[in-house]
């Protein structure tokens, strides 16, 4: 039989069994009745339109479509409205007029909904009143773009903490749309879920990189400067780089960045690092020890090489132009991959939203872009294939419509 040390341990054994068993999935909860961020709203920040700058939602779906050529200025208009008031109410956690599922409409979840305008909206309310940087980015010799991720007519970009929430609200404006344009693309993004960072914490990509580090902090006189348009006052009047329609709103680059993460795997950590410019683990620069610390681009090595690569990422998108700079909003995709295989097959089909934030993309972001086309380390694991410019208008007026004062003109 069983000797009497057997059975001991093995009683034991299915204590501590039990007993572990008992905490699988013993996750803190609140408490009944206590508020959750579902109902959070987000504050008016008229006289911009919501969603840039701040903590930003975890969840993101970037919508183009293009106008049917049946729309002309009044039809526009009244999308615009509709848009609007739709977008609104989404926001406040009320469902729209029409909504067949309200219910979903109640847990916003710090949902916001930005709305952009592509050069051929423009042209057809007011072509005087569009601005030079308002086309199409200059071709880079890095650039792969597919014809399906690039431009459009109207931008529409739903953000939150809740992907239920962003889902329903994308529905609720795509109905609005459909009897007034066709969908270009769309393309769903994420971040780190909500709380899973300690707050001020800066978000990683999928390589691994701490991903944001030198940013311009919304609120702040830089941020101000950088991103809004007119904010040093300087409108241009009707037309211009920064006309009086825009005026309190910004320009609006996204790059679909393709990651080969295949090829990634194969580089080590000092390689990586030497890639980037900064530690992998701390987001450091390789002259520094923590994330923020400017990075030393003269110091040497004992061989004489310059501990910062030369033609780092983080070298090459530093400027001594302080006016070269923009806010970045970036989220990572991951889209499923089918009938792959085998040693070295892909098995990602990864990389970055970059939504980029500038009052002026053609000082601002075309320079940067410039540097690192021609020449990135980086440029080894990242493609881009995608590419679209939007000027994104002010708030809407009281009792009107985003984008209203191009109407005015």
């Amino acid at each position: 039989g069983p000797r009497r040390r057997d059975v001991l341990i093995g009683a034991a054994g299915i204590g501590i069994g039990a007993a572990a068993a008992a905490g699988i999935g013993a996750i803190a909860r609140p408490a009944a009745g206590a508020q959750t961020f579902g109902a959070e709203r987000l504050a008016d920040t008229s006289p911009h339109q919501r969603g840039i700058g701040g903590e930003i939602g975890a969840h993101a779906v970037f919508i183009a479509v293009d106008l049917d050529e049946s729309v002309d200025r009044d039809r526009l208009e009244r999308l615009l409205r509709l848009l609007t008031d739709d977008a609104n109410r989404l926001m406040a956690g009320q469902a729209p007029i029409g909504d067949q599922e309200p219910e979903m409409a109640e847990v916003p979840a710090a949902l916001a909904i930005t709305f952009g305008f592509g050069p051929r909206l423009v042209d057809l309310v007011n072509p005087a009143a569009r601005p030079e940087w308002l086309a199409p980015l200059p071709a880079f010799s890095i650039d792969r773009l597919e014809e399906r991720w690039n431009d459009g007519d109207l931008l529409v970009l739903v953000a939150g903490d809740d992907p239920l929430t962003v889902a329903h609200a994308q529905r609720m404006l795509l109905k609005d749309l459909r009897a007034f344009s066709t969908i270009r693309w769309q393309q769903p993004g994420f971040r780190n879920a909500r709380g899973s960072l300690k707050p001020g914490t800066t978000q990683r990509n999928l390589f691994g990189q701490i991903d944001g580090t030198v940013n311009p902090v919304s609120g702040t006189d830089d941020f101000e400067r950088l991103v809004w348009i007119g904010a040093d006052g300087a409108s241009t009047g009707a037309g211009g780089d920064a006309p009086d329609w825009l005026v309190g709103g910004t320009g609006f680059v996204l790059r679909r960045i393709r990651m080969n993460l295949e090829t990634w795997d194969l580089v080590d950590r000092p390689g990586r690092e030497a890639s980037i410019g900064r530690r992998l683990d701390t987001g450091a620069p390789l002259t520094g020890v923590h994330e923020h610390d400017e990075p030393d681009f003269e110091e040497r090595t004992p061989q004489g090489f310059t501990v910062i690569h030369p033609m780092s990422h983080m070298r090459r998108s530093r400027t001594d132009d302080p006016a070269q700079r923009i806010h970045r909003q970036v989220y990572n995709y991951d889209h499923p991959v089918s009938g792959v295989g085998g040693m070295g097959a892909e098995v990602s089909d990864s990389g970055l939203l970059f939504a980029s934030y500038q009052a002026n993309p053609t000082a601002q972001f075309v320079p940067i872009q410039q540097r690192l086309a021609d020449g990135d380390l980086l440029n080894e694991w990242t493609v881009p294939i995608g590419s679209a410019v939007f000027a994104i208008p002010p708030a809407a007026s009281p009792g009107g419509f985003v984008g209203d004062r191009l109407f005015a003109g």
